[in-house]
């Protein structure tokens, strides 16, 4: 499964994963030329390369008006929120222009972007204005942005929304979003990290502080990471063939940075288990075959036998058990239970296992089940034991026998 992976271990920025997304394509510049061809009034976009702690990544620079917004990572209210109170009774905004959602429709539904993209984007931006909604108590009718944060923003978002139209992951996923520590200063006063737009976003999330202060996570961001993202978490088994690295403006101790990878999601076909492991030395074979049969009944996925040496040379039986984290608890009594241990080791491994599926072959011998097992490059196939072996006891032919003519028939 195509998977993209976003490492948020230093937050989100809809700048700092557009960055990180282009990495991931073999033609970035033609990627930046088309963005610019998008029609989005007054923005041009800039592809930059950039060093943080010794990493080079790239920057993506959003100029409106041949100026690119101040601290773009660090939240000022990226879209300047005022309501329509602020806007008629404060002079000193006469001179702004501002934008509503209606104006931020009208601005997408003219670029030059497929209908899929389109939808993307005005969702996200829809994100971001019911979060300003939200913590403002306005209509969202009633919230208006700042021109320049709002085209910043509006071109970030498209940015983002095409690449992964480009990409065209089959999953993506992240991990638990850093929102970073202390407060942030903004058009409304001080306001604590996250800002309450972010907070609002990334409800039911997971994220977490740290020592590092300042806005990590902008409101864009989290509404760019909600959209897309279908899980949040630890780094899923992948092979990656592809990472991306997305630079912030701002220095910091860690590298100021988010991390995509691009590869095949391996997870399907991995799985943790457990081992169980117990060596007994005072059990005839029969209590232990009981033991094996017993322990294979209540869903074990594997149990098998070693012949070891113990103390004092007697010889001993080292009786080992896989079996998952719902059943380890039942796994744990049955051995005590039925064993002559009196302690049991585990270990917590991971298992790569080949996809797994049984068809029906209807031979001249009959009807014999066949397991077919594939992943990694490589397909195997077996005749089922027992199908085989009601053949060979019907028929009066040896396995060995039944098994070439089955696979002939086969071929």
């Amino acid at each position: 499964m195509k998977t993209l992976y976003i490492d948020c271990s230093m937050g989100s920025a809809g700048d700092m994963l557009s960055a990180a997304l282009l990495e991931l394509l073999p033609e970035p510049d033609e990627f930046i030329n088309k963005l610019n061809s998008l029609g989005i009034p007054k923005v041009h976009f800039e592809r930059h390369s950039d060093v943080k702690c010794g990493i080079t990544g790239t920057r993506v620079s959003v100029l409106v008006n041949g100026e690119e917004e101040e601290e773009h990572h660090e939240h000022q209210h990226e879209h300047h929120e005022h309501t329509h109170e602020h806007h008629e009774h404060s002079h000193e905004h006469h001179e702004h222009h501002h934008a509503s959602m209606h104006d931020i429709e009208h601005i997408v539904s003219h670029m030059n972007i497929p209908e899929n993209v389109k939808k993307d984007v005005l969702e996200v931006y829809g994100l971001i204005a019911e979060a300003e909604s939200h913590v403002h108590g306005k209509p969202v009718t009633e919230i208006h942005f700042h021109e320049v944060g709002t085209l910043d923003a509006v071109a970030d978002i498209t940015a983002v929304c095409m690449l992964i139209n480009e990409i065209k992951p089959d999953k993506i996923a992240a991990s638990p979003i850093h929102v970073g520590s202390g407060q942030v200063h903004c058009a409304h006063g001080i306001l604590p990290v996250p800002a309450p737009a972010t907070a609002y976003i990334l409800r039911d999330i997971p994220i977490y502080g740290g020592k590092i202060e300042g806005e990590l996570c902008t409101p864009t961001g989290a509404a760019l990471l909600r959209h897309f993202v279908s899980e949040f978490g630890e780094m899923p088994v992948m092979a990656t063939n592809s990472v991306g690295y997305g630079m912030g403006k701002r220095e910091f101790p860690a590298a100021n940075c988010v991390r995509a990878f691009l590869g095949e999601d391996l997870s399907e076909n991995t799985d943790v288990v457990w081992e169980l492991s117990a060596n007994v030395d005072d059990m005839t074979a029969e209590e232990i075959s009981f033991a094996v049969e017993t322990l294979f009944s209540a869903g074990a996925r594997e149990v098998y036998t070693i012949p070891i040496g113990m103390k004092k040379n007697r010889t001993g039986t080292l009786i080992r058990v896989m079996c998952g984290d719902n059943e380890k608890e039942k796994m744990l009594s049955l051995i005590f239970a039925n064993t002559s241990t009196i302690g049991i080791r585990e270990t917590r491994t991971l298992r790569h296992v080949l996809e797994r599926k049984e068809e029906i072959f209807d031979s001249s011998l009959g009807k014999v089940r066949r397991k077919i097992s594939s992943g990694y490059g490589v397909t195997k196939t077996k005749w089922e034991y027992d199908d085989i072996a009601k053949i060979s006891r019907e028929k009066n032919i040896p396995i060995s026998e039944v098994k070439k003519i089955l696979d002939k028939e086969n071929d």
